[in-house]
């Protein structure tokens, strides 16, 4: 896991009796905001970006199958998934799911197969960091960050959007705009360092950090009453704008929400985050970006092929992300996800049944509003032994700033890209198209 150098968000705690308060410094007035927003209509919903990060380097060859170039198996006799051909009069569970005659996905990617079949999911292969760096730490803050081999950087890309991306005053805020209290939401105990930076942002465990939990009757009403009189140093404002922001958000409590019917999230950390993240976005908070991470991916040893332990992190990552789609439903025309890991793994196996750092790795998009349906994107390097960055590694061929760049100017609207990725200038003319 990356080592964050952000503070914990500061948390206000305020007992009384079955009532607890939760906070983390956070004002009535953001509060109240936060009740209006929820009350504007879809016709103001603006775009939403979720990244979801793939901490320890996830092996892209193995998650998206190049099973058309031979070379893939002569590294890999053991890891390698088995071609999407049909065994017996019976498709291969056990091969790579087939999208277009050349690359597969992993046969635990299975819930993704819909999405392409719909056109709501664009891979990109060969995509990553140009640093040679194969540290988990520095390749991470450099892809946060959007400034390879710069570690001088402070502040993270996402929130470098946010700051220069619209202003509003914090009366007439709607969703989208730079005041709106939710607008970027990291589900991370601590604030990323995508999302680090001058621009407000929320990270928290979960939505239940800012609700009031009270069995009503006395408690309550000694609560209420210090508000009124304000004899409490804890907490200052208008104690009755509190009380009517909390209880909206209180009618977005975890323990109250459903998903739409039909859809089961996986019970794991991720799934449960990113289900909340749905809840956000339904309930018209303003988020327009949002983040999860989810570690696991350092397969040095018995890494696995079509079963094992890849193939179970696999499982969890694509059905936590499709019940996502699946929940948010007609909303998915206004959301992108998008999916990034430091770096990829080598080509060769390596002693121990698993494989090393690597360079190139892959990407997923996943949108209602992609352009280019059932297409990979990216250039393929091949992987001859002469055609392997390093000797080694899967060489890189896009940058993964031409997808960030790409994905906040279309789908957010970003203006000022060379503010939001310092350094880079392959705007526009390195697109893939995606959106």
């Amino acid at each position: 896991m990356s080592a964050f150098n952000s503070s914990v968000n500061r948390r206000v705690f305020l007992k009384g009796g079955a009532l607890s308060l939760v906070t983390l410094g956070l004002s009535p007035s953001f509060l109240k905001r936060t009740a209006l927003a929820m009350e504007l209509p879809r016709a103001v919903r603006g775009k939403t970006l979720i990244v979801l990060f793939q901490r320890g380097a996830a092996d892209a060859l193995n998650v998206l199958v190049p099973f058309g170039d031979k070379n893939y198996y002569a590294a890999r006799p053991q890891l390698a998934i088995a071609t999407p051909a049909r065994v017996g009069g019976s498709a291969n569970t056990a091969g790579a799911i087939d999208l277009d005659g050349f690359y597969g996905l992993h046969p635990s990617l299975a819930s993704f197969k819909p999405l392409w079949d719909r056109g709501m999911l664009s891979p990109i292969h060969a995509v990553g960091s140009p640093s040679a760096t194969r540290s988990h730490f520095d390749a991470q803050d450099y892809m946060e960050t959007g400034t390879p081999d710069r570690k001088g950087t402070t502040d993270g890309w996402l929130n470098r959007y946010l700051a220069v991306q619209g202003t509003c005053e914090a009366s007439s805020c709607t969703p989208g705009s730079a005041a709106a209290p939710f607008r970027a939401v990291a589900m991370t105990a601590q604030t990323p360092r995508i999302l680090e930076g001058a621009s407000p942002v929320v990270a928290m465990n979960s939505i239940d950090e800012f609700s009031i939990r009270t069995n009503g009757g006395e408690a309550q009403r000694r609560i209420e009453a210090l508000y009124r009189t304000g004899s409490s140093d804890l907490v200052h404002g208008s104690g009755s704008d509190m009380f009517e922001a909390l209880k909206v958000l209180r009618a977005a409590n975890p323990q109250q929400y459903r998903p739409t019917a039909g859809v089961e999230y996986p019970r794991s950390q991720f799934g449960q985050r990113l289900l909340q993240i749905a809840q956000l976005i339904k309930s018209g908070v303003g988020l327009e970006v949002a983040f999860a991470d989810v570690g696991g991916w350092d397969t040095h040893v018995n890494q696995g092929g079509a079963q094992g332990q890849l193939a179970g992190r696999l499982g969890d990552f694509s059905q936590s992300i499709a019940a996502l789609v699946a929940d948010l439903g007609d909303r998915m025309d206004d959301v992108v996800i998008l999916t990034c890991s430091e770096f990829g793994r080598t080509v060769r196996q390596n002693g121990t049944g698993g494989t090393d750092h690597g360079h190139a790795g892959a990407m997923f998009a996943i949108g209602g509003s992609l352009r280019s349906a059932k297409k990979v994107h990216g250039r393929w390097p091949g992987l001859a032994p002469e055609q392997l960055y390093e000797g080694r590694d899967l060489a890189l061929t896009t940058d993964f700033r031409a997808v960030f760049s790409e994905i906040a100017s279309k789908h957010l609207g970003a203006a000022q890209l060379p503010k939001i990725f310092p350094g880079y200038s392959g705007f526009e003319k390195e697109w893939l198209g995606i959106l």
